[in-house]
């Protein structure tokens, strides 16, 4: 059995996410997290909310909130928002835990210790009248790089590039707009990334089957300009993990916080360490210390790709330069942006539909498979009504959804709610090379076979193209041998094609349940085996990746009673479409 460390990018606190955040980190982790537990493999799938710097504080002046109080309420809405859309977190933790807040500053230590920590006076932004330093998303501009004009203070949202406040032309502060800044000097400490730079080249070029766009960005940060720069990791800001701490080796850093940046990825651990705090695993070191059994863990990562740099680079030199035996990842799974009908999503200008307003109009698994299956993986991709509700309508409704509501009302019809007997088993028929059940076995022993080696290896288009392939095998399975011309003339032989089918159906239930879990119980409920499994372990010789098909074929035997399900997907009307397409204009209220 094989174990599984998963983690998606944390969302930050600042609001409802939108479908864009959705498809770039949390629902192609729940799909692999999913499959892996499927496969019996071990799994520890963690997200959490990300709390601290500039965007909570925002937020909750702008909410009228206490900060505390903001990200309290907050966690909660994502968590529940998370649950609807079927995010199977193992633990959906907070970067303000106390297990978070001793990480934090227990790295913090061990990298100064290790000589990757200084402190240094700088000068920084300043507004008289905001009365207080302007850090990071306090201050916007014209981004030096591109020219785009709305560039925040840490990174420019159009070219990615990571920025300091300093850097941006015609700077004015969020909070009041102010325009009238001044530099003043302020100290600050300093993660010495350029020391680490041969060091995380080394590193990166030991990681094997990234995605080029993960690689690309890293080794672009790399050697861009004076390459890996060294970066504050503190600001003035109150609400954070403190920087003055008892047992700190500085002095001076009273009313400082660390950088967003450099305590919010260090929640994974944290957020493994209040799991089994609350009693629902085990040893959280066997996942994360590698003198502690971590070596044996794959870790995955999946992010959008503004997140690569801080996972590729900063975070691994935190994990590095501490010389202690942490777990570094093995895999990132990095992804373009989904553009929303002509623009871009974007959480803090409020463009496109948000993850609440989705769940509010259509059931999760509608957006999950449209999602997934339209994943921003090579480039970028945009979501349109038009597309959404053609993909909805072919693929859920008129493939899986026929497929499964045509084979249960025809067997009601002919032979009651129970699986019929009568003639050949599936290992019979899959025999005789000119039967219907040797076509049916080893057309989806190939397609199981691929699904799975996609799966595996993360591509998810592919694997969902598959799928509905799979699901598109039994619609011509049926009309192929059409059971209700044979009934006519042999209706034991038409029984054996109508067991087979509803033993696809389960099996189609089993396979899809990564994409669309909720209809997947449903359809297995309806069956009569709440508890299917994955077929048995696929292997590459042809023979037997058919018998684990065959054994699927014969899961439901004959008398084994079901009930004909609702109709599972309701197409998507022109004028339902017409109604959205116009209520999500692009503007969230």
């Amino acid at each position: 059995m094989a174990r599984h460390l998963i983690t998606s990018a944390i969302p930050y606190i600042n609001g409802i996410k939108h479908l864009g955040n959705l498809v770039g980190s949390q629902l192609p982790a729940d799909l692999f997290a999913r499959y892996q537990r499927a496969r019996g493999n071990e799994v520890m799938f963690i997200c959490a909310t990300d709390e601290h710097g500039t965007p909570a504080e925002l937020a909750a002046t702008k909410a009228g909130q206490p900060v505390a109080d903001y990200c309290a309420e907050m966690h909660l809405v994502q968590a529940q928002i998370a649950e609807g859309f079927g995010l199977s977190f193992d633990h959906f933790g907070r970067s303000s835990s106390e297990a978070n807040k001793m990480l934090t500053q227990h790295f913090a230590v061990k990298l100064y210790e290790n000589g990757l920590i200084e402190e240094r006076s700088e000068t920084q932004m300043y507004s008289p009248t905001d009365g207080r330093f302007l850090p990071d998303r306090y201050i916007e501009g014209t981004c030096p790089n591109c020219g785009f004009e709305s560039a925040r203070g840490d990174q420019c949202d159009n070219c990615t590039k990571q920025l300091d406040p300093v850097d941006l032309i015609k700077p004015h502060s969020t909070i009041s707009g102010a325009t009238d800044l001044e530099m003043r000097e302020t100290k600050h400490l300093y993660l010495l990334q350029s020391k680490m730079k041969d060091q995380l080249e080394d590193w990166i070029d030991t990681r094997e089957g990234w995605p080029i766009l993960t690689t690309s960005i890293a080794k672009k940060w790399l050697t861009d300009g004076d390459g890996l720069q060294d970066r504050g990791i503190t600001r003035d800001l109150s609400w954070g993990v403190p920087a003055q701490f008892d047992g700190a080796p500085w002095n001076g850093m009273d009313g400082k916080v660390f950088y967003v940046w450099f305590d919010a990825p260090i929640e994974y651990i944290a957020c493994a360490q209040e799991w089994v705090d609350a009693d629902k695993g085990n040893d959280w070191e066997r996942w994360w210390r590698t003198d502690k059994g971590a070596e044996d863990v794959t870790y995955t990562q999946f992010m959008g790709k503004d997140n690569v740099p801080f996972h590729t680079l900063s975070f691994p030199a935190t994990i590095l330069g501490s010389n202690e035996p942490w777990k570094l990842v093995d895999y990132i799974k990095s992804f373009n942006y989904l553009n929303y009908d002509g623009g871009q999503f974007s959480t803090s200008r409020g463009r496109g539909v948000f993850m609440d307003q989705a769940l509010d109009i259509l059931p999760a698994d509608y957006w999950r498979w449209w999602l997934l299956s339209h994943a921003p993986e090579s480039s970028d991709a945009e979501f349109t009504w038009e597309n959404f509700q053609v993909s909805v309508n072919k693929d859920l409704a008129d493939v899986l959804g026929n497929f499964v509501s045509r084979i249960t009302k025809f067997c009601r019809s002919k032979f009651g709610e129970e699986v019929p007997k009568g003639g050949a088993t599936a290992a019979e028929s899959a025999k005789s090379t000119d039967s219907h059940g040797h076509w049916l076995v080893f057309s989806i022993a190939k397609l199981l076979a691929e699904y799975e080696d996609q799966m595996q290896h993360m591509e998810v288009r592919k694997a969902a193209h598959t799928l509905r392939t799979i699901w598109a095998t039994g619609n011509e399975y049926l009309q192929q041998f059409a059971p209700w011309s044979v009934y006519k003339e042999d209706p034991a032989a038409a029984a054996e094609i109508i067991r087979f089918s509803l033993n696809l159906a389960r099996l189609f239930a089993v396979l899809s349940k990564p994409f669309i879990p909720s209809t997947s119980e449903k359809i297995l409920r309806d069956l009569n085996c709440p508890d299917a499994g994955w077929p048995r372990e696929n292997n590459s010789e042809e023979k037997l990746r058919a018998n684990a098909v065959i054994e699927a074929l014969s899961a439901l035997p004959a008398g084994h009673s079901f009930t004909v399900p609702d109709v599972l997907f309701a197409k998507i009307t022109d004028e339902q479409r017409e109604e959205w397409q116009q209520r999500f204009a692009g503007v969230r209220d």
